[in-house]
């Protein structure tokens, strides 16, 4: 077994090369592989990202160092004149915009710019290894802790938020998320409040968390309501931590002129409403403690309290029931909502060909069901532990089965479930009075919870596909192919929905659309404009005060009627109309033309 100062691998005879060291070195292997030197490399010097989101958070970094006001979350070179208003947090901005400003002086804007995006991730990623690390060792035990962080490094769900250039908010809700488990495996008051804050944290950085969030506020009211007094403490704490902090939080990154407007996409007051609400709730259960002595009289208070919350956000935020994006025309939802990657279900993956799912979704199954049976049947000293840990898993199993970004979150917490259980196998594998059917069901629930073992199949999958004809080309929102456009005359562009923010990041001109549900005007221009007929395109272009069109020749907009768009047309060259005059750009694999 570990020594009690060690937190590796047993201490092997020294004539053999130590496991520990072993051990270690597999770790930092681990991590390495993570951050190949050319993927660094072009995100320091081309500012290459991971995807859409990653592009737009810079756009508006880049903005805020400009000068751009803390309260003014316009993207003014979105939709033109007007601009469209993000839902993002400035809490996210800060840190990279601090880093850029502080490295611009030594470094020059650009490379300042490159580095941030280059060592962010991985400096979140580093810091969510060492939380992971301390929580599981006080938890369980130093070798669980160990192999947790190893877990971690080889589950595809999690590190996908940590790659280079991945600047975008969620890897930072994974933070606050697991930095909140291991408060409420803790208990007690300040851990409770320490933890409501990150919770509030969470909610201000974005929604996704909403789910989860309401499962631990009802696992705490429910261990009150069985245990009263002793509960207590963990209950209020939790309540006032999220109350003041998303108070807090939202007067921080909230104009005072939006203070009373209602959005349902970020922190405003509906989700206040929630927070605060639940605060006052928690000090009601407080206050009347001493007076409820049996199960039951607690039970009626909190149903009480939660009906009256509930019922008030239903009479004063209605428009919020239905989800955060309300009035979305059917055409966006149908047409965008549903084939972006991260809204897609795990069928629609499946449906579509897509074996990746492969190496995220079945380790988050296996996870939460690992998790749910140590509750019921693994040590009592755990049971606390593994309820916690199930709180976070099942809701983004359940959502995420619709929704491939609910995954996100939970992703963080497989290795919560993995370290300890491939700490079991190891244990069983030494123990010499254990049966081969015990040896072997370890081993295999050890594996199971292994993304990069479920990844087997879907790169054998993927090689097998490699045979078949692709189209050639540049990937056409790649910065290679976007940045020529620089050298155009600024212009607003009408292009593919996916192209808008890297044109914004690595050109001066304006854009249309891009994938944001609050810009529907220029997703409808995308929609209608790039696949439907050549009376949809101009109405959109004239619209829109479009300067530019361009199209992407290896990846073309799905026709909206039942024959061939014009754009697609037009970039295939059979067509030609005189409103629209060709412009050649060098070193760019799109199409180009000028409206005029």
């Amino acid at each position: 077994m570990l020594s009690a100062a060690s937190p590796g691998l047993p201490r092997a005879p020294a004539t053999r090369l130590d496991p520990r060291l072993v051990f270690w070195l597999i770790l930092a292997l681990s991590a390495a592989t993570l951050y190949p030197v050319a993927d660094v490399l072009g995100t320091i010097q081309h500012l290459r990202v991971r995807d859409t989101d990653d592009a737009m958070r810079l756009v508006g970094v880049r903005d805020l160092v400009a000068g751009q006001g803390w309260y003014d979350n316009v993207q003014h070179r979105f939709l033109p004149p007007g601009g469209v208003a993000s839902h993002w947090s400035r809490l996210v901005d800060a840190p990279l915009a601090g880093s850029i400003l502080a490295l611009t002086p030594l470094l020059g804007r650009p490379l300042a710019e490159g580095l941030t995006a280059a060592l962010w991730p991985p400096l979140l990623l580093a810091l969510y290894g060492v939380i992971l690390f301390l929580g599981v060792r006080r938890c369980l035990n130093p070798r669980a802790a160990a192999l947790a962080v190893l877990a971690a490094l080889q589950t595809l769900g999690l590190v996908g938020q940590f790659t280079v250039g991945r600047v975008d908010h969620h890897n930072l809700q994974i933070l606050a998320m697991l930095g909140l488990a291991f408060c409420l495996v803790r208990g007690g008051l300040v851990p409770a409040f320490l933890g409501g804050a990150l919770a509030a944290l969470s909610l201000a950085i974005g929604l996704e968390g909403l789910p989860t969030l309401a499962l631990a506020a009802l696992f705490l009211v429910g261990d009150w309501i069985a245990r009263g007094w002793p509960a207590l403490a963990g209950l209020t704490g939790f309540g006032l931590g999220l109350g003041l902090g998303a108070a807090l939080l939202f007067g921080l990154q909230t104009a005072p002129a939006l203070w009373g407007t209602t959005a349902c996409d970020a922190l405003s007051p509906p989700w206040l409403w929630l927070a605060v609400g639940g605060m006052i709730a928690t000090l009601t259960c407080a206050i009347f403690d001493r007076h409820l002595t049996r199960w039951n009289g607690r039970l009626a208070l909190a149903a009480g309290l939660g009906v009256a919350l509930g019922a008030g956000f239903a009479a004063l935020f209605p428009i919020c029931l239905g989800g955060p994006f309300p009035g979305m025309p059917a055409l966006v939802h149908e047409r965008w909502l549903r084939a972006v990657s991260e809204m897609m279900s795990v069928p629609a993956f499946i449906a579509k060909g897509r074996p990746e799912i492969l190496a995220f979704y079945p380790p988050l199954v296996a996870a939460a069901l690992a998790a749910a049976w140590a509750v019921r049947y693994g040590p009592a000293t755990q049971r606390r532990y593994f309820l916690v840990v199930s709180l976070f898993l099942w809701p983004g199993l359940i959502v995420g089965w619709d929704q491939f970004r609910g995954t996100y979150i939970a992703a963080g917490f497989i290795p919560l479930v993995a370290g300890p259980a491939i700490d079991r196998a190891l244990t069983l594998l030494e123990a010499t009075e254990v049966t081969l059917r015990r040896r072997i069901g370890a081993s295999l629930l050890a594996a199971s919870l292994v993304s990069t073992i479920w990844s087997l199949p879907a790169y054998a999958l993927a090689f097998l596909r490699a045979a078949e004809p692709t189209p050639e080309g540049l990937p056409c929102q790649a910065e290679s192919s976007v940045s020529p456009l620089a050298a155009l005359p600024p212009g607003t562009i009408l292009a593919p929905i996916n192209m808008g923010p890297a044109i914004l990041l690595h050109t001066p001109h304006a854009i249309v659309a891009a994938p944001y549900h609050r810009a529907i005007p220029g997703l409808i221009a995308a929609i209608e404009g790039l696949g439907g007929s050549e009376a949809d395109l101009r109405r959109q272009m004239t619209a829109r005060g479009a300067t530019y069109l361009v199209t992407c020749p290896t990846k073309p907009v799905p026709d909206l009627g039942a024959e061939t768009a014009f754009a697609t047309r037009l970039t295939t060259g059979a067509v030609a109309v005189p409103w629209l005059e060709p412009v050649p750009v060098a070193g760019t694999g799109l199409k180009v033309w000028l409206m005029r």
